[in-house]
Formats: C-alpha cells, sequence, structure tokens
C-alpha cells in the first residue's frame, strides 16, 4: 500500500498544531500562568517549549519520516528487539486510550456549544448544570455527532481528511480566538486581566512552578503520544523538518499567550475584584462551570441574545481546538493497524473506533451513572492521608496521560540517541535543511537529547508515579 503524504509542508505544520492546539493550549494554560507569576510563567514557558520540547519534537518527525511507519513499526523496524516492540505497543496504547477520554470531553464541548447555539445559556450557567449534563441521556446524542464528524474527517485520509480538514479549521481557530480577543479586550476592567496576565512576578518562581510549566509545555505540543512520528511518516523528504517544527511550536505557544488575552480579561470583566484562586487550574472546570457565568454576565451590556452568540462563538473555539486533537490522537492507532495488518482505512477505523467508542461510553458513566465505574478503584492519599476513589475516567487520565506520557518521552529519547543513533538522526533532519550539518542546533539536539532532557523526564515520571498512585511528591 503506498504511503499516503501530505501535500505541503504547511499542510503538515497545520495538521501538526492542530494536534498540539487543545483545550489545555486554550484554557488551562491562562490559570496556570496567572497563579504562577504572570509573564515569568510565560517566559519559562516559552524557554521549555524550544529548548525541552522542540528537540524530542524533531526526534519525533525525523522517526517518522525516515521509516515511513507508525509508531510500533519505526519502533520494530530500527529496535530489532522485543523490548523495543513492547514500546512501539506502548506508543499506540498510549493515544488509543488518551483519545477515550478525549473523546468524551469533546462530546461535552459539543454539547455546551448546541446549548449556546439554542439559547440556553441561563440553563449552562445555572449551579448543578454541569453534573446533570454529563449524566443526561442527550450526551449520547452529542457523542454521535462527535463520532460521525471524527470519523467523516478521518475517512478522507491523509490529503483529504486529515490535511484539508487543517487547513479549515486552524486559520478558522485562529481568526475565531482572535476576535474574541479583540472583542473582550473592549470589556470594562479587561485591562486588569491584561496586567494580572502579563506583569512578570519571578518571587512565585519555585521548583513546582517550573516543574508544572516544563509539563505544561510538553503535553500542550502532543509529545510522546505517537502523533509525531505518525504525521512525520507522512512528510516528503524535502521538506524543512527545522523550519516545520518551530512554526508548530511557535503556533502552539501564540495560542497559548492569546488564550490568556482572553480568559483572565473576560474573568476581571466578570468580577474586578475576582481572587485568582477562584480560578481552577482544571480546564474542565473552567469551561463548563466558571466561563458560561462570565458569558451570561455579559448580557447586561449586550442582551441574552448576544451573550448567547459570545458564548457560542467561543464553545465553537474549544471545539474545533478538541476535533483536531482528537482527530490526531486516533489516527496514530488507525496508522498502526493499516500497516501492521495490511487492511483498509475504512477497517481500521471502524474497527478501532468501535473498540473506542464502547470505552468512551463507560467512561461517559462513570460520573454517578454507574457505580461499578464511578468507584472502580482507590489509591494515593487525599489531604486525610486515606486513598482516593477513582473512576474509569479518573484512571485512564492518570494512567495514560498524567503517567506513560513521560516515560514514553524518556524511552524515545534513549532509542532514538542510543539505538538509531545520533548520526541517522542528522542525516534524516539534514535532507531540505542543507545548513543542519554542523550547526549549533544539530549540537544541542544531540546534546540534549542523549543527556538532560532523558533525564528530566525520567525524574517527572518517578515522582508522578509517587504522587498520584502513592500519595508522596518527592520533589516538592
Amino acid at each position: 500500500m503506498k504511503r499516503e503524504q501530505f501535500s505541503s509542508s504547511l499542510g503538515f505544520i497545520l495538521a501538526a498544531a492542530g494536534s498540539a492546539v487543545g483545550i489545555g493550549n486554550l484554557v488551562a494554560f491562562p490559570v496556570m500562568a496567572s497563579k504562577n507569576g504572570g509573564a515569568a510563567f510565560l517566559i519559562m514557558y516559552a524557554f521549555f517549549v524550544f529548548f525541552i520540547c522542540l528537540p524530542v519534537m524533531l526526534a519525533e518527525m525525523s522517526l517518522g519520516r525516515h521509516t515511513r511507519q507508525n509508531p510500533l513499526g519505526a519502533y520494530t523496524e530500527i529496535g530489532k528487539s522485543a523490548a523495543w516492540r513492547g514500546v512501539g505497543w506502548l506508543s499506540v496504547l498510549t493515544p488509543f486510550m488518551i483519545g477515550v477520554f478525549y473523546l468524551v470531553i469533546t462530546v461535552w464541548i459539543f454539547g455546551y456549544l448546541a446549548k449556546s447555539v439554542m439559547g440556553q445559556l441561563n440553563e449552562l450557567a445555572a449551579a448543578n448544570s454541569f453534573g446533570s449534563f454529563i449524566n443526561s441521556d442527550e450526551l449520547f446524542i452529542y457523542m454521535a455527532g462527535v463520532v460521525g464528524l471524527t470519523f467523516l474527517i478521518l475517512q478522507g485520509g491523509v490529503k483529504q481528511g486529515i490535511e484539508k480538514a487543517a487547513k479549515v479549521l486552524m486559520p478558522l481557530l485562529f481568526l475565531m480566538l482572535i476576535i474574541l480577543v479583540g472583542y473582550v479586550l473592549t470589556l470594562e476592567n479587561a485591562m486588569l486581566g491584561v496586567k494580572f496576565f502579563l506583569v512578570p512576578d519571578f518571587t512565585k518562581m519555585t521548583g513546582e512552578v517550573l516543574n508544572g510549566a516544563l509539563a505544561q509545555a510538553f503535553f500542550s505540543l502532543s509529545l510522546a503520544m505517537g502523533i509525531l512520528i505518525t504525521y512525520g511518516s507522512y512528510i516528503q523528504k524535502n521538506n524543512n523538518i527545522v523550519h516545520a517544527g518551530k512554526m508548530v511550536a511557535g503556533l502552539s505557544l501564540l495560542v497559548a499567550c492569546c488564550s490568556g488575552l482572553l480568559i483572565l480579561p473576560a474573568a476581571f470583566s466578570f468580577n474586578p475584584d475576582i481572587q485568582i484562586s477562584e480560578l481552577s487550574e482544571s480546564s474542565i472546570s473552567m469551561i463548563f462551570t466558571f466561563l458560561p457565568k462570565i458569558f451570561l454576565a455579559m448580557q447586561a451590556d449586550i442582551g441574552y441574545l448576544g451573550a448567547s452568540f459570545v458564548a457560542s462563538f467561543f464553545f465553537l473555539l474549544v471545539f474545533f481546538a478538541a476535533l483536531t486533537s482528537l482527530v490526531s490522537i486516533i489516527e496514530v492507532p488507525v496508522a498502526s493497524l493499516m500497516d501492521g495488518k495490511g487492511v483498509s482505512r475504512r477497517t481500521a477505523l471502524y474497527t478501532l473506533g468501535g473498540a473506542m467508542i464502547v470505552l468512551a461510553i463507560i467512561s461517559a458513566l462513570s460520573f454517578g451513572r454507574v457505580d461499578i465505574f464511578t468507584s472502580l478503584t482507590s489509591y494515593g492519599a487525599g489531604a486525610d492521608g486515606l486513598a482516593i476513589n477513582k473512576s474509569f475516567f479518573d484512571l485512564i487520565y492518570d494512567i495514560f496521560y498524567e503517567t506513560i506520557l513521560p516515560l514514553n518521552g524518556l524511552l524515545l529519547c534513549l532509542f532514538v540517541i542510543y539505538r538509531w543513533k545520533k548520526v541517522n538522526l542528522d542525516a534524516e533532519i539534514s535532507q531540505g535543511n542543507s545548513s543542519f550539518a554542523g550547526s549549533i542546533m544539530q549540537k544541542y539536539i544531540n546534546f540534549s537529547l542523549g543527556t538532560f532532557i532523558p533525564l528530566i523526564l525520567a525524574v517527572i515520571f518517578v515522582n508522578t508515579v509517587s504522587t498520584i498512585f502513592f500519595g508522596k511528591n518527592l520533589l516538592f
């Protein structure tokens, strides 16, 4: 089966940016920044994006383009051992399971978008609205819509599906974000939020904050999910990987900055005396409980219809971001099944999609509707020292998103530098970039991937396991 390819470097950049720009960039980042030093956090985040995350990103893209394989195929072809093949399986299983809970969150966003369009903003801003919605039967109607749209994009393949959707959705996302930022900055007291976001406070730069900034940078670029290996396998040989990587990192950083200029000014316009402690670092709490109240408060100035329009505009923006990320996540296991078994895209999509939908339904039922899924297990330690009850949704999130991702990143660095070898990495990156050989960039990538980046990821992995599953933070 001939390998599909992106038609241009721009197509790849927009598709990869679509995977990177997600819910975390749009909502979680601005609150984390405001709580942890404002512009000081932003500076450290930008530093980590380009000096820690970019080398890992280039390694993934190069590995994919060189092998023309999905993560499982890439690790198997070069690793030539059962151990590295196991790492390949882990790199495919991870995005599959992350796709399960990300599908559920995307369904929630789609439901809030639909309700905003139908003028039900009052209902969304009510105290118990979110809890009622996620346990309602209508949730599964929205799930059918999200699944249908996602499958439609993936069914089109690389050029006619993923790339075509990215070329439409990503420019619209950026345009909508700019329009919303422009509108919010005109609101009364909005400049208080801008000041809160952009004025640096380096006194808050503790070790814990730096760890949070690095984790946010790593996760927000979709690293170690196998996405960039898979998308890299679709890149043409004459494309400049370094340039593409810098563009993706830059776009992700730009969205994070613009989000800060959207969320914080909106919050301060809603309540100029707001305490930042009132804002939750949870993307879920911000999107579904706090922001609808802000949109509803806007009716005093622009009427209920106007407030509903702004809410619809925002949820459409977040939905586009979630949808492009979901598409890229699901493409990894789909490509793996196509490559490994030689089946058609349709067969792979419906086989894996069916399994993912079943698990997503179980996740959706784990918020109180079915006891066995709601209280599936317990681990860690709460404020009282007792183990915390965890749902099926929590278990997937804690294992595959919080824990396995840094492990995958660690194994990727070791594989590229010590199994694939630096000389092969350099040769692949040099294709389409004649100035790379002998450059400072080359020396830095080789040094960082072989030394301090895997060390940092190893520390994050060990501390995450200890904190989440045993309730003991080893670092802070």
